[in-house]
């Protein structure tokens, strides 16, 4: 009998080191992020590589097509300015002095055609009055043919004169494009962005090759688009009137509808192992087009398709493209399953089969130890 409780308690002492050995190097349980698997939108969507720009639908960068001394400068930077409005106009008396004759010459022209017609005119009817009187003998043959002659002459005379005039006005026209070669006016409704020089000081236009800084920066801030780069992979997809969404830095948190108006017709190369597509998304609100600034760096998502009241999960939570981990709450186990996935994004994932709604499935897949049958518990940030 004592030897029997000896052997009793060495088993008893055996099994509780045993145990105490388990339960002292037994790995710790993965500390796990939940979600429940719920309904909701899920879209298919591709977005750029880099960040994208604002950009005017109108913008130009103008100087005089000639070099000049800077003599009327009525706009400044920031200045709103419509359509035909001077904004800058390089000295130019010279050219006004040479217009002023120019149209003088003008009027004097068209007087002396003027002369000269009235005086064909009485040439013509005194021919013609001779050339009656021949008919009948009252009119000698050599002073008809002589007036006829002078008729001719004096109508020669008359054609020749309102040639000229024409040349004198052709003049005029001449003189008056050159003028307006030394002044710079608004083609089309916009801000001044940049004003480049000051009153007096010489504008130099460009030579050839070498370009200069623009006089007067133009803006049209009654259209912005947003020009990003798509990866040359996803191009294919995106196609004209696709909707998009629309974020930039300097409005966190907010996002603006969009419409894809163009996609550039090549692929861009300048990073070799990167090559992307250029794709303009328009923005769809006119009243989100006051807010912007040409040049703000911004981001687009294209949405390729869109089905909603679909069973969902977060992308974050999906390996391999079908593997997810389902917790066991009453054995605090995680186990492997397998779903059939449909469309998705960078933030949810669509699931055709392999899942239930009201699941849960674990978030943090990418922590060490995920693995099927893993022991689990809930992280006290889940909590």
């Amino acid at each position: 009998m004592g030897r029997f409780i000896r052997w009793l308690i060495f088993v008893i002492i055996l099994f509780g080191a045993g145990y105490a050995i388990y339960y002292y190097t037994r790995p710790e349980p993965l500390k796990i992020k939940l979600t429940t698997i719920g309904r909701g939108t899920v879209e298919n969507t591709v977005a750029n590589t880099r960040a994208g720009t604002i950009s005017a639908c109108r913008r130009t960068k103008l100087s005089p097509s000639m070099g000049g001394q800077i003599a009327k400068l009525p706009v400044k930077e920031g200045q709103r300015v419509k359509k035909g409005d001077l904004l800058i106009e390089l000295w130019n008396k010279d050219i006004l002095a040479e217009l002023t004759l120019a149209r003088s010459e003008v009027n004097a022209a068209r007087a002396r055609s003027t002369a000269a017609c009235l005086q064909s005119e009485v040439a013509e009817r005194e021919a013609n009055r001779l050339m009656e009187l021949r008919k009948i003998g009252a009119a000698s043959e050599e002073q008809t043919d002589k007036a006829v002659t002078q008729a001719k002459a004096l109508s020669a005379d008359c054609k020749a004169t309102k040639a000229s005039a024409l040349m004198s006005e052709s003049r005029v026209r001449v003189v008056e494009a050159n003028l307006e070669r030394t002044r710079l006016n608004a083609p089309f409704d916009g801000i001044i962005a940049e004003v480049t020089g000051e009153l007096n000081e010489y504008l130099t236009p460009s030579p050839p090759g070498i370009p200069t800084p623009p006089a007067v920066d133009l803006i049209d801030d009654s259209c912005f688009y947003v020009t990003a780069p798509i990866d040359e992979v996803d191009a294919p997809s995106v196609q004209i009137g696709l909707e998009a969404r629309i974020t930039l830095d300097a409005f966190r948190g907010k996002s603006f509808p969009g419409i894809v108006s163009r996609i550039a017709p090549y692929v861009m190369d300048m990073a070799k192992q990167a090559r992307t597509v250029d794709v303009d998304v328009r923005f769809s609100n006119a009243d989100d087009i006051q807010l912007m600034l040409a040049g703000y760096s911004a981001d687009v998502e294209i949405i390729l398709e869109s089905r909603g009241n679909t069973l969902r999960i977060p992308t974050e939570a999906v390996l391999d493209g079908k593997r997810v981990f389902l917790y066991n709450p009453s054995q605090e186990i995680i186990s492997e399953r397998i779903i059939e996935k449909g469309i998705s994004n960078w933030a949810y994932t669509e699931v055709l089969s392999g899942l239930r709604e009201g699941d849960q499935i674990v978030v943090n897949v990418d922590i060490a130890g995920v693995e099927d049958g893993a022991t689990a518990v809930i992280s006290r940030e889940e909590e």
